[in-house]
């Protein structure tokens, strides 16, 4: 049985990680910042990276879906391997329902997404401003989860490698081989 994740899956995960840890602090910054051609330009990079977000979401899945992780490490317990799927699972959930939100907030304010600035992408809802302002409480709301669940993530891989020595995040790194687990 695979010990580590597929080079898909890896370059996935990170890619993914890096356009998310870029976005949600632009996402915080730029709703600060006043009305100005800055303020509009990092609005249409914070959904282009949303659209890109929601695209490799689906890949990924759909790449999971075919490609099933490796299994943990022999000696966890029940309980750790519940967690982790619960997490994994919130953690797709939120990967595709933060850019959705986001796109239902875009069309309701009357905002277009045109992604990088090339194809536009149709509204999923008509204006309506008080919707609008609705779903971007539900965004931000769905985004603040998205970073409590990944300091959960990234502390459990640390614990993982710190304090149990298992293979759990080595794994999921780009150019390091685990070592192969004994049979089960």
């Amino acid at each position: 049985m695979r010990a580590a994740y597929t080079r898909t899956a890896i370059a996935l995960h990170w890619i993914m990680a890096l356009l998310i840890l870029a976005t949600l602090p632009l996402g915080l910054g730029m709703t600060e910042l006043a009305l100005s051609p800055l303020k509009l330009k990092l609005y249409a990079w914070h959904k282009w990276i949303g659209v890109t977000v929601f695209a490799l979401a689906v890949l990924r899945l759909a790449w999971r879906l075919s490609h099933p992780a490796p299994p943990p490490p022999a000696g966890m317990p029940a309980w750790q391997r519940r967690a982790a799927a619960v997490l994994h699972g919130l953690l797709y959930v939120l990967l595709l329902a933060i850019p959705l939100s986001g796109w239902l907030m875009s069309s309701a304010k009357g905002f277009q997404t045109v992604y990088l600035g090339l194809l536009p992408i149709p509204d999923l809802l008509a204006k309506d401003e008080a919707l609008g302002d609705a779903l971007a409480g539900v965004h931000a709301w769905l985004n603040y989860s998205l970073a409590a669940l990944l300091l959960v993530h990234v502390a459990a891989a640390l614990k993982h490698h710190l304090i149990d020595r298992d293979e759990v995040l080595v794994r999921m790194l780009p150019l390091v081989k685990p070592r192969k687990e004994a049979p089960r």
